[in-house]
């Protein structure tokens, strides 16, 4: 099974970094898009943390997780 999410990376107001993670992003993921939505949850300040308000947006990353899992309860 393959997994997407996108992660969203921001500083907070004590300096932390605080992540927001959007599990199976619609793809292609536009980067640009992305940066100005960012910025605009800064600005409106919807999302807070422990340690403040998001400040400035940092980064985003999408992840790409592959698992592969075996039955091992009929083997002895």
């Amino acid at each position: 099974m393959t997994r997407k999410v996108l992660e969203l990376r921001f500083q907070n107001a004590s300096g932390r970094t605080v992540r927001i993670a959007v599990p199976d992003p619609k793809e292609p993921v536009d980067p640009a898009a992305v940066g100005r939505v960012m910025n605009r949850l800064v600005s409106l300040g919807i999302f807070t943390s422990p340690g403040g308000d998001l400040v400035k947006a940092v980064e985003a990353r999408l992840v790409t997780t592959t698992q592969d899992t075996w039955d091992l309860a009929g083997s002895a």
